[in-house]
């Protein structure tokens, strides 16, 4: 999916309009068009400000948007600083490697949420 296609879905599933979402987020409603349609003059996504305020007022996902802009977020930003070697070694990694490098994880991650409601 593209930014702007994503845009377009959650402003619509909150069943908002471009003239409802373009003062809540501080720019004219024709801007908001072209972000929707990929139609910006000046470059490619809109800058990190705006697709953080998108994400709260669409409740979308700053990081996936992010993401979709091509922009990399803050805490994914610092994890690679913190272990760039890992992250060079996932980058060398091709699609099938990484699949089943996701599904470990998504595996311990559902380890560790039944762990923690044990506890509860």
């Amino acid at each position: 999916m593209k930014f702007g296609e994503r845009i377009r879905e959650l402003r619509k599933q909150k069943k908002m309009t471009l003239r409802d979402v373009a003062p809540l987020v501080g720019v004219g409603f024709h801007y908001l068009s072209k972000v929707e349609n990929e139609k910006l003059d000046f470059g490619q996504f809109p800058g990190e400000a705006l697709i953080k305020k998108l994400a709260e007022v669409l409740d979308g996902d700053e990081s996936e948007l992010l993401l979709l802009a091509q922009k990399v977020p803050d805490d994914i930003r610092q994890r690679v600083l913190e272990r760039p070697e890992v992250f060079s070694a996932l980058a060398g990694c091709d699609d099938k490697t990484l699949d089943e490098v996701m599904g470990t994880i998504q595996e311990k991650s559902k380890i560790k949420t039944r762990q923690g409601k044990q506890r509860r």
